[in-house]
């Protein structure tokens, strides 16, 4: 079983940054790959980034190539999300995810290779 904590939303005007974190716990002893996804009200979840459970690959959406960068620290279970230049479009709630086992998600965008979730964060682009 592995818990999931989404922290670091909040509201920012358009071309700001923020730094989402996803905590990791539970059975840590395997590394999992995490994907972000995220959700607009209306609108159906899709997939934002994912890295491998060795962080040596990562996968991103085209829109957010080049402005979000994801990344993960193994020493402290945490995976993050860098986004920059944030634009009304990257309003919704941000959840992460995990696999029930170490394999890379194929297609990685997909919900439904994904297993465990977070309670998502709230993140609001606006001026």
């Amino acid at each position: 079983q592995l818990q999931l904590v989404e922290s670091g939303g909040g509201l920012v005007q358009p071309g700001g940054s923020l730094r989402l974190s996803c905590a990791v716990s539970g059975s840590t002893s395997v590394l999992h790959a995490i994907g972000w996804f995220r959700q607009a009200p209306g609108k159906e979840r899709e997939g934002v980034s994912c890295i491998s459970g060795s962080g040596g690959s990562s996968s991103s959406a085209d829109s957010v190539k080049g402005r979000f960068t994801i990344s993960r620290d193994n020493a402290k279970n945490t995976i993050y999300l860098q986004m920059n230049s944030l634009k009304p479009e990257d309003t919704g709630v941000y959840y992460c995810a995990a696999p029930y086992g170490s394999w890379y998600p194929d297609p990685w965008n997909s919900v439904n290779q994904f297993d465990y979730w977070g309670q998502g964060t709230q993140v609001t682009v606006s001026s």
